[in-house]
């Protein structure tokens, strides 16, 4: 269990529950990580990523990369957020107790909300909304607000699928190496008091 407080970047627990980040994902400097929230192996929560785990749980699989400016939260009335493997989440993205399955894409700036589920292997467009309780199938292009079905995910789609999530495998192991993880920092310097 990790809790640590640095100028920009937090993990700290929550009524009791602590952050379980496996010591292989990279957090970067400034992101915020809150309560009942579990990060699989190899996956990476990057700049400015809120993730509030603090009404329900948060759950993310191995090899999953949340970028710059998320902000994944959880609903009290039965919704939790999870996401499977390999799922990218695209910049400035905004997942509210939703499911993404496994291999999913979500584009930058779009928005998930309660109790919808994106199918494995599907891909939400940039600036997307998938409203409460969508149910997206295995496979599928969803764009719009609201999102509507665009068409399966073809051939060029899904090498983007599989290029995206090895990159920033990759990627963050070089921050990691480079000595840019919350962890890896705050272990470094003392914790402020709060006195």
């Amino acid at each position: 269990m990790i809790s640590s407080r640095q100028p920009g970047g937090v993990i700290l627990p929550f009524k009791d529950k602590h952050p379980q980040i496996d010591e292989t994902a990279f957090i970067a400097e400034n992101a915020v990580i809150i309560g009942d929230v579990t990060i699989g192996t190899k996956s990476s929560i990057w700049y400015s990523c809120v993730l509030r785990g603090d009404m329900n749980f948060i759950r993310i699989g191995n090899d999953t990369n949340i970028q710059d400016g998320t902000v994944v939260h959880v609903d009290s009335k039965g919704y939790p957020t999870i996401l499977g493997d390999r799922v990218t989440v695209g910049h400035m993205a905004l997942l509210h107790a939703c499911t993404l399955e496994d291999d999913a894409m979500i584009g930058m700036q779009a928005c998930v909300m309660d109790g919808a589920v994106v199918g494995k292997g599907s891909l939400i467009a940039a600036g997307a909304l998938v409203t409460p309780g969508k149910q997206i199938g295995p496979g599928e292009v969803w764009a719009g607000r609201p999102a509507k079905f665009l068409r399966k995910v073809g051939p060029n789609d899904q090498k983007m699928l599989d290029y995206i999530w090895p990159v920033y495998d990759d990627l963050s192991a070089e921050y990691r190496l480079a000595g840019h993880d919350l962890r890896k920092l705050s272990r470094n310097r003392p914790i402020p008091s709060s006195d």
